[in-house]
């Protein structure tokens, strides 16, 4: 059942503006919805709404004011924009305008794209990172499921988005933030390794994606985090002669640019604005070879598989994360409470059912935790070999 406004935070007058729609994503703490906001002129527009549940956050709701003030002062065109936001009893609702066109890899994947594309695609997701850097914010989770387009038109612009984990830094030298942060293929050895760090991890996630786009596979492929470990230790990369023979060397060194192991010798994102690799993108004639290839053999098999089968997996965790958090509330004597109220969620009604069917007596034991997701993706990708 929807919040009654009896109670609710002054902001949350807000809601009756929008219209909640499909489910876009699904994460730990919440989901993100396709919705409709009808202003009080009637103009209409589409946009995506972050929800997130307090209960789930539990103590993290600092994190997520730091997101929308972060939001807030970050614009640029290849930046995800914050319209809105407002806020619950029990939940924080972040308003971005709607990035329609899919993801990055997603669209790579359908047919032949050259090297010139993937050097403009890259330039202008470096744009936007220079930008940031810029501004002394790190993004942090620099990823393909993180770079989106606005629409499905071929012309369509780039948008980088989720900014839950990004940092705030004191000054452009500052390198003291600190924390397990990222997505295991993406974080940087610094961060690994558990070392104080700053805005070059943003960098090495930039060259984890070009290296992936120009051969079409990972140049850190497992999924555990302590085999992930072991290779970046080794710095044990790969460049398979049968898909980057036809790589121009400039492409090739700005890979081995972005992987330097040590972030003080690893380029800076305003360096990398000036590497030889981008003059490709004022050559009239070259457009570079066919690097779709890569993307065919590798990422449409094995990886785009196993990263589907791990969203799926992902839903239902979300589905154990209420159970657990509401079996904590019961054995205060409170009563479960849903993770999403039926106005924003068509399923809402399965999640809020499974929620409270699950919830244990209260003198259960508490479950264990289940597999992580990139334990899943590990015995999956192992399945495939």
């Amino acid at each position: 059942m929807a919040d009654e406004p009896e109670g609710q935070p002054e902001s949350y007058t807000k809601k009756k503006e929008y219209t909640f729609h499909k489910t876009l994503g699904k994460g730990t703490f919440g989901v993100v919805r396709s919705a409709v906001r009808t202003l009080p002129d009637g103009t209409r527009r589409h946009v995506a709404i972050k929800i997130m549940s307090k209960v789930l956050l539990q103590g993290k709701e600092e994190n997520v004011m730091k997101e929308i003030e972060m939001l807030q002062s970050l614009d640029h065109p290849h930046i995800v924009k914050l319209l809105d936001w407002f806020e619950s009893k029990d939940k924080f609702y972040l308003v971005f305008e709607e990035a329609s066109g899919g993801e990055l890899f997603d669209r790579l994947a359908r047919g032949r794209f050259t090297e010139k594309v993937a050097c403009r695609t890259i330039y202008v997701i470096l744009e936007a990172v220079a930008y940031m850097h810029s501004h002394n914010t790190v993004h942090r989770d620099i990823k393909p499921e993180n770079i989106l387009y606005r629409s499905n038109a071929e012309d369509a612009n780039i948008v980088l988005v989720d900014f839950g984990i990004a940092a705030h830094l004191r000054n452009q030298e500052d390198t003291n933030l600190d924390g397990m942060c990222g997505s295991i293929g993406y974080a940087a050895p610094e961060v690994v390794a558990q070392k104080t760090y700053g805005k070059q991890v943003d960098m090495w996630g930039l060259g984890v994606v070009t290296f992936c786009m120009l051969c079409g596979y990972a140049p850190f492929s497992s999924g555990n985090a302590d085999l992930f470990r072991e290779q970046l230790e080794r710095y044990d990369i790969t460049f398979d002669p049968k898909y980057w023979d036809t790589v121009s060397k400039e492409g090739i060194d700005f890979v081995k640019r972005c992987l330097t192991r040590d972030p003080d010798e690893r380029i800076t994102s305003m360096e990398a604005l000036n590497h030889p690799w981008f003059a490709m993108l004022w050559d009239d004639e070259d457009e570079g070879y066919d690097v779709s290839a890569g993307i065919r053999d590798n990422y449409r098999t094995k990886w785009k598989k196993a990263v589907s089968t791990v969203r799926a997996a992902q839903r239902f965790q979300i589905a154990g994360e209420v159970s657990r958090v509401n079996a904590a509330h019961y054995a205060n004597g409170e009563p479960p409470s849903p993770l999403y109220s039926d106005d924003e969620d068509p399923d809402a009604s399965f999640y809020n059912a499974r929620s409270q069917a699950h919830t244990p007596q209260r003198d259960a034991p508490p479950s264990a935790a289940p597999a992580t997701l990139w334990e899943k993706l590990t015995s999956l990708v192992a399945s495939l070999h």
